[in-house]
């Protein structure tokens, strides 16, 4: 069983503040510990529940050359292989290959969240929304239509309660969620301790993984001919739409990509 671990850090258990996981931030080593342990977690997890080849990828950009790098590689579950600096949302390799499925650890909400702990979309001040037709999505949406193009489910998420809510809101209630905190506001939250909320996303990738014959969760592939809708914060950033093949900007602030597919419209939107 072939099994693909996309990660990010605001969802960890402990981490609130942008200190935590911004590069050069006082907390941030004590960030990537936290992160890297609740990976090694869900790594236990795929491991308990058969996985023959697990892959990591980060896909936190920190700043810097710590961008898509925040994992401590010394201390990573011998068991996984990953992916660091890469292009987020194009490390497709494990996919193309087939895989069986796909564990979301340590994902935040979508911008506009009042409850998601350090909610954004791709970026804290240039995107404020994204749609695909008539989904809402954040984060966790665009990587799970990029896993159901090659036909992968996403079979567990793991962040806040506005995380569960926003993903299953995808993927439908048979989607494993396993909650670590409950955002009180942007940055501040009720929170399970590490040592638990390892216990728990253990837990959660074997039930997610054992269960995998009864389909509880299907691949999620946004509806064709697919709409790709950005709605942006800055005109500035609106500029860098301008004169894309298949992208039309139909209002100072709405960039809108139409094609035959998801990954068709994705490419004309998102860079590489």
């Amino acid at each position: 069983m072939r099994v693909l671990i996309m990660s990010d850090m605001e969802g960890v258990s402990g981490i609130v503040t942008w200190d935590w996981v911004n590069y050069g931030s006082p907390m941030y080593q004590e960030g990537r510990r936290l992160y890297t342990q609740e990976i090694n977690a869900a790594v236990r997890g795929a491991k308990a529940a058969g996985a023959t080849e697990i892959v990591v990828v980060d896909c936190h950009g920190a700043g810097g050359d710590m961008s898509f790098n925040s994992l401590i590689p010394e201390d990573l579950h011998p068991d996984c292989e990953f992916v660091a600096h890469h292009t987020w949302g194009r490390y497709t390799e494990i996919l193309e290959r087939g895989c069986d499925a796909a564990l979301m650890v340590g994902m935040h909400a979508r911008a506009g969240t009042p409850d998601g702990v350090m909610c954004h979309t791709i970026s804290t001040t240039t995107w404020r929304s994204v749609w695909f037709n008539d989904d809402e999505v954040g984060e966790f949406g665009i990587n799970a239509a990029l896993c159901g193009h090659y036909g992968c489910p996403v079979v567990m998420v793991t962040g806040d309660e506005a995380t569960e809510r926003e993903a299953k809101e995808i993927m439908g209630d048979g989607l494993e969620a396993v909650v670590v905190k409950k955002g009180l506001s942007r940055f501040s939250a009720r929170q399970v301790p590490p040592v638990r909320a390892r216990q728990m996303i253990e837990d959660g990738a074997k039930r997610a993984l054992l269960d995998l014959p009864k389909k509880r969760t299907r691949p999620y592939i946004p509806g064709k001919p697919t709409t790709i809708t950005v709605h942006l914060s800055t005109v500035d950033t609106a500029s860098r739409f301008m004169g894309r093949p298949g992208v039309e900007l139909i209002d100072p602030l709405k960039a809108v990509s139409v094609a035959e597919d998801w990954m068709t419209a994705w490419n004309q939107v998102w860079h590489y």
